[in-house]
């Protein structure tokens, strides 16, 4: 992956398939070989690196997780697990978040820093 050359064209509020690698402690990992798992882009720095939150599709609730739907599939954003990664991480774009569930997530991560 860290040798990876192709050049990925991404932008906030997109939702990727990610390579988020494997968990340690509490953090979520992703599936299969590549340790994939949707990611929500909350910020982009340049071209090379991002801000990004983990979705479930699993329902959760409290302080540290957005619910929305998207597509008549309900997810949650996992608002405590914020992280830098390279865009390198990034597979494939899926879909874009509306806007409404854009801003309400960022709000929500600004309250918790």
């Amino acid at each position: 992956m860290h040798k990876k050359e192709n050049k990925i064209y991404f932008h906030e509020r997109e939702v990727w398939w990610c390579s988020l690698g494997v968990n340690v402690g509490f953090e979520e990992d992703g599936k299969n070989d590549k340790f994939e798992r949707p990611v929500l882009i909350i910020r982009k720095f340049n071209d090379d690196m991002l801000w990004a939150v983990p979705l479930t599709s699993r329902e959760r609730r409290g302080k540290y997780y957005y619910q929305f739907e998207y597509d008549n599939n309900k997810s949650a954003v996992i608002l405590s697990q914020l992280r830098l990664i390279s865009s390198k991480r990034l597979l494939r774009k899926m879909w874009m978040m509306p806007k409404k569930d854009f801003r309400e997530v960022r709000k929500r991560i600004k309250s918790l820093i």
